[in-house]
């Protein structure tokens, strides 16, 4: 079975987005040593949004410039372990901005493509492609949707096709969630599935469709886990208490709801959710699945979470294959 361990590199979209420092370079350097240590690569699904951004406001800001440097740096690192950076769009960026203290984030009409016209989310897309093109090492082939929130896929199907984007890792079967900002539907999606080919919708897999679709492993939690959860990290804040250093954009209803109802979920390595890894990956192996993609989140990582990680590939890399999104047949 193939592992792609795959990290979405941003900040915060709630009230506070954390700083660079803590959301960003200290766990991804972490993480990193973990790649580096074992030699399997990570693969990064950068923010370009807030890349452009930093960009735009480095010569009027020294602690930006300072902020963009240290990116780079990282980015140079990423590229010598064999890890790779890849498409990651938060639209929200389109709107907000620094404000000489802070990341004025917001988020209303502006979270996902779909709250753009069909015009100007293509040319997010153009834009935000070319400038991560400029600065990666890799080629950007693979691409994830900010927040899950990649549909309707057809308002952006022609771009991605002209742009040589082929493979999407949003999916994770099972999952749904509509709020004010997110909306997202992956019920019909099989579970414990390989990766299937598709066109205009993510959800539907056509034999002779354009795209790849790699899911994201997805699980199904029980409300025990989640109570689990917010109990250790409040006996336990040493080791449970994310790196990352801002807050959350709100889910209205979701912790009452996973607290008292089995949940599908991505399968992760953020926080307590990376104590299930070993579990979760003996479970796909046994149905037979030929790519288990784990995702994560430097922001999200905890001490207990990076312990968990490095236990999991030390474990399982004479069985299983680390490989990076071109190990995939299209």
């Amino acid at each position: 079975m193939q592992v792609i361990l795959t990290f979405d590199y941003e900040l915060f979209f709630g009230t506070n987005t954390g700083s660079v420092q803590k959301c960003m370079i200290e766990p991804t350097n972490r993480l990193l040593d973990i790649a580096e240590k074992f030699r399997v690569p990570m693969i990064f699904f950068v923010d370009v949004g807030f890349l452009i951004q930093l960009n735009e406001n480095v010569e009027k800001f020294e602690n930006l410039k300072q902020d963009w440097n240290q990116i780079m740096t990282q980015f140079e690192r990423m590229a010598r372990l064999n890890c790779e950076i890849q498409l990651h769009i938060h639209p929200h960026w389109e709107k907000s901005y620094y404000d000489g203290e802070k990341w004025i984030v917001n988020v209303n009409e502006a979270y996902k493509l779909s709250d753009f016209s069909n015009e100007d989310a293509v040319e997010i897309v153009r834009k935000y492609h070319w400038f991560l093109s400029e600065i990666a090492q890799n080629t950007i082939t693979v691409y994830r949707a900010g927040g899950w929130c990649i549909q309707p896929f057809s308002q952006i199907e022609s771009i991605f096709k002209e742009l040589g984007i082929r493979i999407d890792s949003t999916v994770f079967p099972g999952g749904k969630f509509e709020s004010e900002h997110y909306h997202f539907d992956f019920k019909q999606v099989k579970s414990f599935g390989n990766p299937y080919r598709f066109q205009s919708d993510v959800t539907k897999p056509e034999p002779n469709g354009y795209f790849l679709e790699v899911p994201i492993a997805s699980w199904e939690f029980s409300p025990l886990f989640y109570w689990r959860l917010y109990i250790l990290g409040r006996l336990n804040p040493t080791d449970h208490k994310m790196i990352g250093d801002g807050t959350f954009l709100a889910q209205p209803g979701r912790k009452k709801s996973v607290l008292l109802n089995k949940t599908w979920n991505h399968v992760s390595s953020d926080g307590y959710y990376a104590s299930l890894l070993k579990k979760q990956a003996r479970f796909y192996k046994s149905k037979q699945v030929e790519t288990f993609v784990v995702i994560g989140h430097p922001k999200g990582m905890t001490h207990f979470s990076l312990k968990c990680l490095n236990s999991f590939v030390a474990d399982t890399k004479s069985s299983y294959q680390f490989v990076n999104y071109s190990a995939c047949s299209l």
